[in-house]
């Protein structure tokens, strides 16, 4: 419990202390994310705040793992700098989709390989359950790769991100602790403490965003957490074992990965590529719908946590049970929002033309009557 405390309490100072020096070097070096017509903030904003979530995160696992319970911490230290620095760069400089794309599968591959980071067990969805080797690689680079993106993609709102990462993290982390592995609850209470300080400056209004250096290593620490989560606690032998172990780590994760895998498809059938930037995400609807930043923040973080709640609840019932329950009830929620967006959407430019060329018609036929009369 100590180096709990201790990974938590460090990566808050740590971060506490390092964002204001952040946001004044971006002002200073002009480091801004610049409005556009797809972003929703109207002001040039400091990013690299994320640099203030890695250094807390990093020094505070490094010190508060013990040593010698695991090798896998190398690895997965080794894993979030690839991340990191690819991060960085994009904020800084722009990376095409192609070279993120080839970096995150760096990091994956470092972790599947050497970090054990790996699905191993469907736990009897659609009645699999061991899966072969090969297949189990290909399902780890991909749940690794749209978690460490599903961050990304919805970091679209003041908070949100941050948020859904405290929500996940936090229940990962004190799950990992009642079970005994104090290596994975030291790793999600360091994030977690990062976390906590970063969004006493992003919440609504923000002073500073994460950029991609935070919610690309908010994901992939995400990744590593879920699948080490469905590992062990799909087993009987932990002291707190739980049916349906993969439907309870999709719920925990529901509101990033499900608008992902979502706004994946969308472009997909759209002859896009899934990684082009839209106004797609469920925060883009919300928004349009007349939320405020820390409204949508606030819906989302309950509406994931009802999520969690429906998988805990119902987890008897099997894991492609639980599973289709969370999806019917997501695209349940996803349809109330678009009809509500539809039924609020704003006026277009072309309809207020097309509404005064009618207008002026209607004075022109009248003018002439008008006239005749006088």
């Amino acid at each position: 419990m100590d180096n709990i405390l201790i990974s938590a309490a460090l990566s808050f100072l740590i971060t506490f202390f390092a964002i204001p020096v952040i946001i004044q070097v971006a002002k200073n070096k002009k480091l801004f994310d610049e409005p556009d017509e797809r972003k929703v903030h109207k002001a040039v904003i400091p990013t690299l705040g994320g640099l203030g979530i890695f250094a807390g995160f990093i020094v505070a696992t490094l010190m508060g793992v013990p040593m010698g319970i695991t090798s896998e911490l190398q690895y997965i230290a080794a894993a979030s700098i690839v991340i990191f620095f690819l991060g960085m760069k994009d904020d800084i400089l722009v990376l095409s989709a192609s070279k993120k794309f080839i970096g995150q599968l760096i990091a994956a591959g470092i972790l599947i390989k050497f970090a054990g980071v790996q699905i191993t067990s469907m736990h009897g969805f659609l009645g699999i359950y061991e899966i072969p080797h090969y297949a189990s690689i290909a399902l780890s680079f991909f749940t690794i790769i749209v978690i460490t993106n599903s961050f990304n993609l919805i970091d679209g709102v003041d908070g949100l991100a941050g948020s859904l990462g405290l929500l996940t993290t936090f229940l990962f982390g004190a799950y990992f602790y009642y079970i005994g592995h104090i290596e994975y609850a030291v790793i999600a209470f360091a994030l977690s403490g990062s976390l906590v300080s970063f969004l006493i400056y992003n919440f609504s209004p923000a002073k500073i965003f994460m950029g991609d250096t935070g919610s690309l290593l908010l994901g992939l620490i995400n990744s590593i957490l879920v699948i080490k989560f469905i590992n062990l606690s799909g087993s009987p032998a932990v002291a707190l074992p739980l049916s349906a172990a993969p439907a309870i780590g999709i719920a925990i994760l529901m509101i990033p990965l499900f608008d992902t895998l979502r706004v994946f498809g969308l472009r997909i059938v759209d002859g896009r590529s899934p990684f082009s930037p839209d106004r797609t995400h469920v925060h883009h609807f919300l928004l349009d719908i007349g939320f405020s930043h820390r409204r949508i923040t606030l819906l989302c973080v309950a509406l994931n946590s009802i999520f969690i709640g429906i998988a805990v609840g119902l987890r008897n019932l099997g894991t492609t049970s639980v599973i289709g329950i969370l999806l019917v009830t997501g695209l349940l929620f996803i349809g109330i929002i678009y009809y509500l967006r539809q039924k609020n959407k704003p006026v277009s430019v072309n309809d207020l033309v097309e509404n005064e060329v009618r207008k002026s018609h209607k004075i022109l036929s009248f003018t002439p009557e008008t006239v005749e009369a006088d």
